[in-house]
C-alpha cells in the first residue's frame, strides 16, 4: 500500500530547497488556517516566500492587503465577480508606480496555482473544492501541507494513487500529533492511534439536551477559533469523524485500531500506542500556528512558532470516553470509511449541505448528523460507484447534495 507521509520513514523532501527561501503557494488565504500561515511566513521572512495566494473573493480587501504585503505574483479568486473589487483593492493600497500581481479567476484559479513552480503548497480551502488543487499539486510534484481534510476523506484513493513517500504532510493538529508520536516506533509496533476530541461546547450534553441548540451557540468553541464549517463539524463531532477517515488513510491503520477519547483541555493532540504498552503523546497549547509551522518547515522546525505547555504552573488534563449515543457522527463516519468507494464523499456532501442549512436556520442541530445518516444510508455501497475515479466522486457529491436538499426541505416543512 502507498504510503503517504509515515513519519517513521526518512522524510526525502520530493522538491529540494533552493537557496534563500522556500517558496509557498497558499490556498485559502483569508480563512483561519491561510491567516495564521502567514503570520507565520512574516515573522520567518528567511525561512519562507509566498509566490502567490488563492481565496474564495468574499474579503476582498484582506486578500489585497495580504498580496501586497508578501509581493505575489499571483492571486486567485473563486468569484469571478470578486475581480474587479480586487483589482481596485490592490490599486488603493499599492504604493505608486508599484507592479500589481496577477489575477486570475474562476472554480480552477486554485488549481491552476496549485502547479505553479513552488516548494510547497497549502491547502486551506474549507470543503471537499480543495480536491482539485490538492491532486494537481500532487502531479506537480509539489510537496502538499494539507490542512484540507476534505480532499482525503473523498478521493482517498485517487491523492494515494498520486502522493509519493514524504509528499503530504498533514496539517490537523490531531494528525501532526500522530505523525510526530508516530517516529517512536516503526508502524509494525503500533497497536493504536488514539485521536483526541475536545467535546465541542456540548460536551456532557444528552442527546434530548441538543434539540434546541442555537447558532450562536453551536458557533462559541470552548478552545479553538475557527471557520465557521469547521465549528459546526467540531460542536457536531462530525469533524472528529472526518479525522479518523483521514488518520485511517495517512498511516494505512485499520479503522477497529483507531479509538476517539475526549479531552477538554485540547492539549494533547492525539497519542500512539506501542505494542509493548507505550503511549506517546503529542502536547502543546491550543494553537494551530504550531502544526502549521511544521507542515510548512518540515522536516525542520519553526522555532518559536507557538506558545509552548508552561511547566511552572499547576494544570490538570482530563480525559473521557466518546458519548457514542449524544454523538453519533463518529460511528457512523467509521462505516462510510470502512464502506470506501463513494460513501466518504457523500457523508461529506451530505454534512457540508447540512451545516448550510443549519446556519440558516433550515435544519435544527441534530438534524445534521440524522439527515446525513438517511442520506449516506440511501446511497449505501453498490450501484452508485464503487470504483473510484475524479467522475465517480462529482457524481457521488452531485447525488448526495440534491439528495440531502431534499431532506432539509422535508424536516424544514414539518
Amino acid at each position: 500500500m502507498n504510503s503517504l507521509a509515515h513519519p517513521h520513514l526518512r522524510f526525502e523532501p520530493v522538491v529540494s530547497d533552493p537557496a534563500g527561501p522556500r517558496e509557498l503557494v497558499v490556498l485559502g488565504s483569508t480563512g483561519s488556517i491561510g491567516t495564521q500561515a502567514i503570520d507565520i511566513v512574516l515573522r520567518n521572512p528567511e525561512r519562507f516566500r509566498v509566490v502567490a495566494l488563492s481565496a474564495a473573493g468574499g474579503r476582498v480587501e484582506l486578500l489585497a492587503e495580504q498580496a501586497l504585503r508578501l509581493g505575489v505574483a499571483r492571486v486567485a479568486v473563486a468569484r469571478t465577480e470578486a475581480v474587479e473589487p480586487l483589482r481596485a483593492a490592490l490599486a488603493a493600497k499599492a504604493a505608486p508606480g508599484a507592479e500589481l500581481p496577477e489575477i486570475i479567476a474562476g472554480p480552477d484559479a486554485a488549481t491552476e496555482l496549485a502547479a505553479m513552480e513552488c516548494h510547497s503548497v497549502l491547502n486551506g480551502i474549507t470543503g471537499s473544492i480543495g480536491l482539485a488543487p490538492t491532486l494537481a499539486a500532487l502531479r506537480a510534484g509539489r510537496v502538499l501541507v494539507l490542512a484540507n481534510k476534505e480532499s482525503l476523506i473523498v478521493g482517498g484513493p485517487l491523492v494515494k494513487a498520486l502522493a509519493k513517500p514524504g509528499q503530504i504532510v498533514p496539517v490537523d493538529s490531531e494528525h501532526t500529533a500522530l505523525f510526530q508520536c508516530l517516529s517512536a516506533g516503526d508502524r509494525r509496533e503500533v497497536r493504536k492511534l488514539v485521536v483526541t476530541a475536545s467535546g465541542g461546547p456540548f460536551r456532557g450534553r444528552t442527546r434530548e439536551q441538543l434539540a434546541d441548540v442555537t447558532r450562536e451557540q453551536a458557533l462559541a468553541h470552548p478552545n479553538w477559533a475557527m471557520g465557521p464549517v469547521i465549528t459546526i463539524n467540531s460542536a457536531t463531532l462530525v469533524n472528529k469523524g472526518l479525522e479518523v477517515i483521514e488518520a485511517h488513510l495517512l498511516y494505512d491503520i485499520p479503522f477497529d485500531r483507531i479509538e476517539v477519547v475526549v479531552h477538554p483541555q485540547s492539549v494533547v493532540h492525539s497519542m500512539v500506542e506501542f505494542t509493548d504498552g507505550s503511549t506517546m503523546a503529542q502536547a502543546s497549547p491550543p494553537d494551530m500556528r504550531m502544526p502549521i509551522s511544521l507542515g510548512l518547515g518540515w522536516p525542520e522546525r519553526v522555532p518559536d512558532a507557538a506558545p509552548a505547555c508552561d511547566w511552572t504552573k499547576a494544570a490538570t488534563w482530563e480525559f473521557f470516553p466518546l458519548d457514542t449515543e449524544a454523538f453519533p457522527s463518529v460511528g457512523l463516519a467509521r462505516q462510510v470509511g470502512e464502506l470506501g468507494g463513494t460513501a466518504p464523499a457523500v457523508f461529506n456532501a451530505a454534512n457540508e449541505e447540512c451545516v448550510d442549512a443549519f446556519l440558516d436556520g433550515r435544519l435544527p442541530f441534530t438534524g445534521i448528523v440524522d439527515t446525513v445518516a438517511k442520506v449516506v444510508a440511501e446511497h449505501g455501497n453498490p450501484g452508485r460507484g464503487t470504483t473510484l475515479a475524479l467522475a465517480d466522486v462529482l457524481e457521488a457529491e452531485a447525488w448526495a447534495r440534491a439528495t440531502t436538499a431534499a431532506y432539509v426541505r422535508e424536516e424544514g416543512g414539518r
